[in-house]
This record gives structure tokens, C-alpha cells and sequence, in this order.
């Protein structure tokens, strides 16, 4: 692999704040969500598409430009430090939402972070350029294969044991059962807030990429009795790998929240639609350009172009075909810097 810029010395740790009272109980959380996020009604759209239709705002959650991965590294971080870990490695593509919210997570809590990225170079831009300010160590795999990414993490963490870290690895996207427990209790948020508006949404949609943020919103949903069918729209894998990922995840989330036995006797079948990747894994497409202005035009919201964009452009087609019935909710989760992109190459 080549070696990107050294890491910056990390500031004073600080300490992880125990989990409260509700679910998931008894794993400590390193704060990092500005909790709850918004939750309202995007009156426009909804004229739109003749369905209401109510915006989630992870995008607002307050670390860094936000984004749904703080919830997962939440406890994450809680848990690389109670093990005394002194750094964390993880990976993703050069664009990667997912590595720059893990690196400020880690410089904020004292943790040194390690990024591999797959390929050999990336443009100084969009997330790459913030963790080129922070001084992040960032190296590339020379493959431009997203699973180089896999062996480079491992390559990494023991390349820092040899030398006397504690490194605590994470996958891609941060998608482990403790990981989608930031989901499980962003269900518990999102019940109050929909219980305040008096709603009982059919659907909740979002971008299912490495499928961490779907399982949790799944086993959450199934411990709290939601009304809605979680809705993920594949925008990086095969539909049948993304089913499986979310299936084994939301398992594993539900186990470690005590919640295999729910009241919905445990997470149901993911629900995954496919056909809106677009041109490929990490490009923006026609109908996501599409269903992004619409939102930025009628809410004031922007959607980045190869998560929430696609996911989007999913649920307009869906409600214009008349395949959607009772109000919607829809989770922004964040991505703003892939904005200020010109390749757009955006991933875990």
C-alpha cells in the first residue's frame, strides 16, 4: 500500500458516557449525535407526490457536517476505549462519509485514526481534503477493487500492533451488530417524535449501502412495534448481498439489545429495491440529479448525489406509480461533502 499524510497527534481522551435508561441497554456511548434530530414535515414534497411525507434529519446530527455514521460510532468509540485502544483503523473508498466522521470521531475522543482507501491517489477534495487538514493517516491499496479495502485494514491494525499500538479495526461503513445498535435507538427517537405528530407512517426509506443503518432501523422497529416497513434502496451491492447483510446484522443488533423475542418476534424480512444504483457504485445518476433538485428546490434540502439522491429518486417513482399508500418517512443521512466533488466516487 502507499502511505497517504502522517497522523496528527491525538488531543486528551475523554470518556465514554454510559448508555440511559431504554434500548439498547448496558453499552456505554461516546456522545456525538445532537439528539434528537429534527423530525418534520416537507409540505412541499409532499404536494409533489400527493403523499406526506416527513424528513428525518440525520444530516443535522451535529458532529462534523452530520451524517447517520455517528450513531454507530457512538458505540464504537465507547467500546475502542473501554478496551484501551489507542488508535482505530478503517477503510472505504477515497470519498468515503464513513471514514471522515470515524477519523473526527476518534481525534474528538482521543483515538488516533488509520484510513485505507482502495485505488492509488485521490483528488484533494470533498472528504479526502478534511482529512487531509486533520493530518489523518490515509494510505491506498494500488487496487481499485473495493474489497482491497478488507485486507488493508487487517494489514494496517497489524502493522500497528508490531509496533506497540492497540489498534481496534472496523470494518466498511462500520457495519458490525454493535455498530447498528445507533439505529436501534434512533428507533426509539423516532417512535416519541412520531407519537408528538400524532403519525403512523407505512414506510421508512433510506440508502442501504454497507447495511449497517438499515439492520438497525429494522431491529429497532421490530422492538418497538413500529407501523412502518422499513425500506432500504441498494445503491452500491447486489440486492440479494444487501438482503442478506441487512438480515444478518439486524440479528445480531437485536441479540445484543436483548430484543430477539420482540414484539414482532424479532426483525422481519429486509425489504431492499433494487434498479436505482445508476451507472455504478459511487457515480450520480440521471434520476437521483433529478429527485435531488426537487428536494432542494421544494425544501431547502440538499441530498447527496449517490446515497439519499437515488434513494429519493426511489420513493418519487414509487408514490407516481401509486405503489405508496400513507405518510412516509424518509431518513437524510447527511453526505454534504460529496457535494464539493467533481468524480463523485463517494462509498463505504
Amino acid at each position: 500500500m502507499t502511505a497517504g499524510r502522517a497522523g496528527a497527534a491525538a488531543p486528551p481522551g475523554r470518556a465514554a458516557a454510559q448508555a440511559p435508561a431504554g434500548m439498547p441497554a448496558g453499552y456505554p456511548r461516546a456522545p456525538l449525535v445532537l439528539e434528537p434530530t429534527p423530525l418534520h414535515a416537507a409540505e412541499g414534497l409532499s404536494g409533489e407526490l400527493g403523499v406526506p411525507v416527513l424528513l428525518k434529519r440525520d444530516d443535522l446530527a451535529g458532529t462534523g457536517l452530520g451524517g447517520n455514521k455517528l450513531r454507530g460510532l457512538e458505540y464504537l468509540i465507547a467500546d475502542a476505549l473501554r478496551q484501551g485502544c489507542d488508535c482505530l483503523v478503517t477503510g472505504a473508498g477515497p470519498q468515503s462519509n464513513w471514514t471522515m466522521l470515524a477519523a473526527l470521531a476518534c481525534v474528538r475522543y482521543g483515538i488516533e485514526p488509520h484510513v485505507v482507501c482502495y485505488g492509488s491517489s485521490a483528488a484533494d477534495e470533498g472528504n479526502m481534503r478534511l482529512h487531509r487538514w486533520l493530518g489523518v493517516d490515509v494510505r491506498f491499496t494500488g487496487d481499485p477493487g473495493r474489497s482491497s479495502v478488507d485486507a488493508g485494514i487487517e494489514a494496517v491494525a497489524a502493522e500497528l500492533r508490531a509496533a506497540g499500538r492497540r489498534p481496534y479495526p472496523v470494518p466498511r461503513g462500520g457495519a458490525t451488530p454493535l455498530g447498528a445498535l445507533g439505529y436501534v435507538r434512533a428507533s426509539e427517537e423516532l417512535a416519541a417524535q412520531l407519537a408528538a405528530l400524532g403519525e403512523r407512517p407505512s414506510g421508512l426509506w433510506l440508502a442501504a449501502g454497507s447495511c449497517g443503518t438499515q439492520a438497525g432501523l429494522l431491529a429497532g422497529a421490530a422492538l418497538t412495534g413500529a407501523p412502518y416497513r422499513v425500506v432500504g434502496v441498494t445503491v452500491s451491492r447486489p440486492a440479494g448481498e444487501c438482503r442478506a447483510r441487512v438480515r444478518a446484522l439486524a440479528a445480531g443488533a437485536a441479540a445484543l439489545a436483548g430484543a430477539a423475542a420482540g414484539p414482532a418476534g424479532g426483525p422481519p424480512e429486509p425489504t431492499i429495491l433494487d434498479g436505482w444504483i445508476g451507472p455504478g457504485y459511487g457515480a450520480a445518476s440521471a434520476e437521483g440529479d433529478r429527485a435531488a433538485r426537487m428536494v432542494a428546490a421544494a425544501e431547502g434540502v440538499f441530498l447527496d448525489p449517490v446515497f439519499g439522491a437515488k434513494a429519493m429518486a426511489a420513493l418519487i417513482a414509487e408514490c407516481r406509480a401509486g405503489r405508496v399508500r400513507g405518510t412516509q418517512v424518509f431518513l437524510v443521512s447527511g453526505g454534504t461533502p460529496t457535494l464539493f466533488t467533481g468524480s463523485r466516487d463517494a462509498a463505504p
